[in-house]
């Protein structure tokens, strides 16, 4: 029995097709996967900061406030904290800046503001105490000493705290306000 030549032509089409999507489905699996374990990661799912491995526990050194009083974690409040830690030895203009630069960054968090909080380790500048949501720490030994890099000669270090009391990013001095906004904005949406 022989098969015509247009059923031949129709087979040979149709395993092409099959070759095709087998090629196009596990293609696409095999291109993610060696994506994946490269390392790559799409520029939109990177944070700007330092990731700290392991994340530094604050727990063990709890703040008190320079006013007096104790600065609660409360975790349950769901409140991520932006810490500033000036030079042990006080700062002048460069204070002020970054001041400016973490109340401009606080007020675009708009109605998620109240769920961020500043804190500022050391002598805060003259005008601090016009920023209402600035919570100045006392200078800890202790509390410097558990941050990684806190006293960078360059400046001054930033670190995001997680609602529990985990330092768990580093942002080096003179970084640009807008990578942290993005980072603490992309947290917030973990509440």
């Amino acid at each position: 029995m022989t098969v015509p030549a247009q059923d031949s032509a129709r087979t040979g089409r149709g395993r092409l097709v099959l070759i095709g999507l087998f090629v196009l489905f596990f293609g696409s699996a095999l291109g993610a996967g060696m994506l994946r374990f490269s390392g790559w990661m799409p520029a939109g799912l990177k944070n700007h900061g330092e990731l700290l491995q392991p994340p530094v526990d604050l727990r063990q050194h709890p703040p008190q406030l320079a006013g007096g009083g104790h600065y609660a974690w409360e975790p349950e409040a769901r409140t991520w904290r932006i810490l500033a830690v000036a030079p042990a030895a006080g700062c002048g203009a460069d204070c002020a800046q970054v001041l400016e630069q973490l109340d401009k960054v606080w007020r675009l968090f708009g109605h998620k503001a109240d769920h961020v909080d500043v804190l500022w380790l050391g002598a805060p500048p003259p005008d601090a105490e016009r920023l209402r949501v600035l919570h100045v720490l006392q200078d800890d030994a202790a509390l410097r000493g558990a941050l990684p890099r806190s006293a960078d000669p360059a400046g001054i270090p930033l670190y995001v705290v997680d609602p529990n009391g985990f330092v768990i990013l580093r942002y080096r001095p003179g970084t640009d306000p807008g990578h942290l906004r993005t980072d603490v904005a992309r947290l917030l949406k973990l509440r």
